[in-house]
């Protein structure tokens, strides 16, 4: 049992960094706090969910940005897509490069844009590699025969 409470201290840990360096905000609490035994996998679920949304999302951010004629229009829905999916799932950081983006397509301003682009892809690429880490301590947890630890 000692290697349960290890890898519990260890998601507390590691899931409060998350929390301290920004990454994560009060919505994913709320994400995990609707999971529950006739749902385990919910917050997974939800999160590779917009995972796969938000790799269709930088695609297409890509392609709009890289147009002889760039349509702003089309670009501020996509950031405002990207927007509203991370910060449906408490992904702060991306959550707050969108802010920015929104501005520089209000602006017209392309080099902003991409810019931001650049920025939107690295935070979403840690918030990605950050909460696959942590989905992998669930499952050592629940493997070893633990539960997962509530974060208050």
């Amino acid at each position: 049992m000692a290697a349960v409470s290890q890898l519990q201290r260890q998601f507390i840990e590691y899931t409060t960094s998350l929390y301290n360096e920004g990454y994560l905000d009060d919505q994913f609490t709320q994400l995990q706090k609707l999971q529950d035994e006739s749902n385990p996998e919910f917050v997974v679920e939800v999160v590779s969910l917009f995972f796969e949304d938000s790799e269709k999302l930088l695609n297409n951010l890509a392609t709009a940005l890289q147009q002889k004629i760039v349509d702003y229009k089309q670009v501020d829905s996509h950031v405002h897509q990207f927007k509203g999916s991370s910060s449906s799932i408490g992904a702060q950081r991306v959550t707050n490069v969108c802010v920015h983006f929104r501005n520089y397509c209000e602006e017209k301003n392309l080099d902003g844009c991409l810019r931001c682009l650049q920025q939107v892809k690295h935070e979403y690429i840690l918030v990605r590699n950050k909460l696959e880490t942590l989905f992998r301590l669930e499952q050592q947890i629940v493997q070893a025969g633990g539960s997962i630890p509530m974060m208050e």
